[in-house]
């Protein structure tokens, strides 16, 4: 890809006509080499480095393309005030197939709109593990250089599938929970029993129409009352502890 590409990654729309995303900084690079020797693509990876990252980055375990880059350069791919002077160029995954069958539990996003939710999330998911992330259509775009940075590099670890519509959830799923202030409490060990977790926008939630055709099962996070809600990715890194205990 040429270089002049490369700086069009940062808009959804040339990302989605490429297939590429941009991984930025020494920490996030790592965790993507840790998740290339697990699997987590074949496809050849380019790093764009300033020169004092040559070495280091030819001592990374998984097989890289390195491309050296001014500093100049480097500014022009960069989004960021001061770059650490290390950018991998990397393949968006395959689209997941459209099964509910899986060891994973699911959890939906209804049209999440802030990065720095997402990538929290990303990073709860990873950290308890065995969860497979659905997207539904106007959600913030998880390839997005603000959600992988926020998920710090939990995006490598996460199964992510992207415009899941509401309506194809009662297709997929025989059984559907909702995050809901009148619901039952989430310690109950009904909790548990659902194939798919329902989370709405920051905002406005989950039209209710669509949870009476999801037929979705109620479930609430206890609080004091003091005020009137919980942030999303505080209510999600909540559901998916409770239901990993």
């Amino acid at each position: 890809m040429k270089l002049d590409d490369v700086k069009k990654l940062h808009q959804k729309k040339y990302r989605s006509q490429f297939g590429f995303y941009l991984v930025e900084g020494e920490h996030l690079i790592l965790e993507l080499d840790k998740a290339c020797t697990a699997g987590y693509t074949n496809v050849t990876i380019t790093l764009y480095v300033t020169p004092e990252y040559e070495s280091w980055a030819e001592q990374l375990d998984s097989q890289y393309t390195v491309k050296p880059v001014s500093q100049r350069q480097m500014s022009q791919l960069s989004d960021t005030k001061s770059p650490q002077g290390i950018i991998a160029c990397v393949p968006i995954p395959g689209k997941a197939p459209a099964s509910g069958k899986s060891s994973a539990r699911c959890i939906y996003l209804h049209e999440v709109q802030d990065p720095g939710n997402l990538g929290t999330i990303l990073r709860s998911l990873a950290w308890f593990g065995q969860f497979r992330l659905l997207l539904s259509p106007g959600s913030v775009d998880p390839y997005n250089s603000k959600v992988v940075r926020a998920s710090m590099g939990a995006i490598f670890h996460v199964p992510v599938e992207l415009d899941v519509s509401l309506s194809a959830l009662p297709g997929r799923f025989s059984s559907i929970a909702c995050l809901d202030m009148q619901g039952t409490n989430i310690s109950d060990s009904h909790f548990r029993d659902f194939d798919c977790y329902l989370f709405g926008n920051e905002a406005r939630g989950v039209p209710a129409q669509a949870l009476v055709e999801c037929d979705a099962q109620p479930f609430t996070i206890n609080g004091s009352g003091k005020i009137d809600s919980l942030n999303l990715a505080s209510a999600v890194t909540l559901s998916v502890f409770q239901l990993t205990l």
